[in-house]
């Protein structure tokens, strides 16, 4: 066979061969992609003569993070919140503020040593112990106030009520607060000022004697009257005129009370004796008050023994002054107490009963000066004049202890709250006779 003829047949062969093996790649391809009959759908077609790994499970689909939870709605009854503060005791408080309680109680240990004549005396007590509860109700504006006594000297003659103050105060409106209960008339300054409060162990003896102390009735007032900066105020007062736990029937005859005060520079706190805070500007406050005790029963107008021969009219005037600066403070007052009749008489068959009445009048003047933050020095002068053909125990009280002049240290560990106090009086009178040197420690906590 010529080679030209062998060469040509060679390469038919490969062509021949190249198509088949490219036709036998595409068969056994198409065969591989269609399932065996006993294969389920889904399933990759796997050759009886191969082991094939299974493919991995796809991976899950992305999730987008959940969204912010809303915030859970507030309880329909917030809790009330409880605050406890020395001094001020244990307070509880919705968080509307239209309810609130608060709970305090206080406690005066008192050691009195009195040098008189040849004679020595101490005496040691629980001077007196109160619980006090006080708060709102309804709305911020309706406030109750309680407070029991329960010293030994607390309780007056022929009443063993507990009751000091018990009533209720409606504040909504600037000029026209309204007070309704059993609390202190609002006459003088001094007597207002809470025991708490005072710079000495005990009030002045012109304020002990001629005071209208504590009353039932109903007072208007205003602490910022026509919106002055609290510059005036203004308290009046319509009660009863027999004075406190009064649990027996008496002619019927009201007490009224009018005090207006001034305050030129500004609010502050008068309502407490000494200068606590050093404020470093001048306050000042002036008081005037008048009151006229109809038909009362009792021998000091508000307080003091019952009559049983009669009533009598008692008319009352009083001035005051505060001052205060960096420290120093000056409280002085003048009170005046006169009675329509000075004896009373009644008589029956042919017993004659005669009962006097107590007309007087007198002043003091006190100062203080804190030394330090904590440490004060007082001073006081008190006087006290009986009236006319008064009662001859007011008359013997004014000529033998009327007057008064002492001396005070004070020890502030939480303001007013916790103090300790000492001070020392020397008391005499105008017709001559011994004095009286009077001594006293007491410690004054509220809880």
């Amino acid at each position: 066979m010529p080679s030209h003829v062998a060469l040509r047949l060679a390469r038919a062969f490969n062509l021949f061969f190249a198509l088949w093996l490219g036709f036998g790649t595409v068969a056994w391809a198409q065969e591989a992609a269609v399932p065996p009959a006993d294969s389920k759908p889904g399933e990759p077609s796997v050759p009886a003569t191969e082991s094939v790994t299974p493919p991995a499970p796809p991976a899950p689909p992305e999730v987008p993070p959940p969204a912010s939870a809303p915030a859970s709605p507030a309880p329909a009854n917030p809790p009330p919140t409880v605050t406890a503060e020395p001094g001020k005791g244990i307070v509880v408080k919705t968080a509307d503020g239209k309810y609130s309680l608060g709970v305090r109680a206080r406690i005066q240990l008192r050691e009195t040593y009195v040098h008189f004549g040849d004679s020595d005396t101490s005496e040691i007590n629980v001077r007196t112990l109160r619980l006090s509860v006080a708060g709102n109700v309804l709305s911020p504006d309706i406030r109750y106030t309680v407070q029991l006594a329960f010293g030994g000297n607390d309780f007056e003659t022929g009443s063993s009520s507990p009751i000091f103050d018990a009533y209720v105060d409606y504040t909504r409106y600037r000029d026209l607060n309204i007070r309704v209960g059993q609390f202190f008339v609002p006459f003088d300054r001094a007597r207002t000022i809470r025991e708490f409060a005072l710079q000495f162990v005990d009030r002045q003896l012109a304020v002990r004697e001629l005071n209208l102390d504590r009353d039932v009735g109903i007072m208007l007032s205003s602490n910022n009257l026509f919106g002055l900066h609290e510059l005036l105020g203004y308290q009046f007062f319509l009660g009863g005129g027999d004075g406190r736990n009064r649990f027996t029937a008496y002619a019927a005859g009201p007490i009224t009370t009018l005090r207006l005060t001034l305050r030129p520079f500004g609010a502050f706190d008068d309502d407490q004796e000494g200068d606590l805070t050093r404020g470093t500007k001048p306050r000042l406050a002036l008081g005037v008050a008048g009151a006229y005790n109809y038909r009362t029963s009792r021998s000091q107008s508000t307080f003091g023994t019952a009559f049983t021969a009669g009533t009598v009219n008692y008319t009352h005037l009083a001035a005051d002054v505060v001052f205060k600066y960096r420290g120093f403070s000056l409280l002085a007052e003048g009170l005046w107490r006169k009675a329509s009749k000075d004896v009373l008489e009644k008589q029956t068959n042919t017993t004659v009963t005669r009962e006097p009445t107590r007309s007087g009048h007198g002043y003091f003047v006190q100062a203080g000066l804190l030394l330090n933050s904590q440490l004060e020095v007082t001073a006081r002068w008190d006087k006290l004049f009986s009236r006319g053909a008064t009662d001859p125990q007011l008359v013997q009280l004014a000529q033998t202890q009327g007057k008064q002049l002492g001396g005070g240290l004070n020890l502030y560990l939480n303001g007013h709250a916790f103090k300790v106090q000492a001070d020392y009086f020397y008391i005499f009178g105008s017709i001559g006779g011994d004095p009286r040197h009077q001594a006293r420690l007491q410690f004054d906590a509220s809880f």
